[in-house]
C-alpha cells in the first residue's frame, strides 16, 4: 500500500463519518414522535446533537488536510483551484464548516441557553415557543449539509474521471430529494 493509498483511504473514511447531517436529521424526526416530552428527553436528545459538532469540525479538518495531500501526492497544488471539481469540494468543505459554526456558535447555545431556563418536567410553552424556531433552523440547515455533503461524495468521485453531465445533474436531484425525505420523515427503512 502506498501512502498514496494510506491517505486516499483516510480521506473517503473520513467523509463516511461526515454522516452526522444525517443521524441528526434522524435524531430530531425521532424526538418529534414524543410531542410535549419530558424535559430531560429534550435534554439527551439536544445532548446527542450539540455533541456532533466537535466530530464534525475534526471530520472536516481532517477531510481538509487529506485532500490537500492527496492532491499534492498526486500533483501540484495548483490543482486545488485550477481542477473545477477539486475547487467545487473545496469550496462545498468551507461552506459545510460555517454552516456547522452558524449551528455550535449560535443556534445551539440559545438553544441551550432556553433549556436551562426550564424547571420542572416540562418545558414551559414560552420558552418552547422560542426553542421551536430555533430548532426548526437547525433542521433545515442541517438537511442542506447533508445535499451538500452528498454533493461533495458525488464530486469526490469525479476527481478524476467525471460522469457525464446530465448524470451528474440527475444524481444532484436525488441528493436533493433524499436529503428533503430525511428532513421530512424518520426514513425507517433507510433508502426505501
Amino acid at each position: 500500500m502506498s501512502l498514496y493509498d494510506l491517505v486516499k483511504f483516510l480521506h473517503v473514511l473520513t467523509v463516511v463519518f461526515m454522516a452526522a447531517p444525517l443521524y441528526n436529521l434522524v435524531v430530531v424526526n425521532e424526538r418529534a414522535r414524543f410531542g410535549k416530552a419530558h424535559l430531560q428527553v429534550d435534554l439527551y436528545f439536544e445532548n446527542l446533537i450539540r455533541g456532533n459538532a466537535i466530530r464534525c469540525y475534526i471530520f472536516q479538518l481532517t477531510a481538509l488536510v487529506t485532500g490537500v495531500l492527496l492532491t499534492g501526492l498526486q500533483g501540484p497544488w495548483t490543482l486545488l483551484f485550477t481542477n473545477r471539481v477539486l475547487l467545487a469540494k473545496l469550496l462545498l468543505l468551507l461552506v459545510l464548516t460555517g454552516l456547522l459554526s452558524v449551528v455550535h456558535f449560535s443556534l445551539q447555545p440559545r438553544i441551550d441557553g432556553l433549556l436551562a431556563q426550564a424547571e420542572g418536567d416540562a418545558i414551559p410553552q414560552a420558552i418552547a415557543a422560542q426553542i421551536g424556531p430555533l430548532r426548526l433552523k437547525r433542521k433545515r440547515l442541517a438537511a442542506t449539509c447533508l445535499f451538500l455533503v452528498i454533493t461533495t461524495v458525488l464530486l469526490g468521485v469525479q476527481v478524476f474521471s467525471r460522469f457525464a453531465a446530465w448524470l451528474t445533474f440527475v444524481l444532484v436531484v436525488l441528493a436533493a430529494l433524499f436529503a428533503w425525505r430525511v428532513y421530512r420523515s424518520r426514513i425507517p427503512y433507510g433508502w426505501m
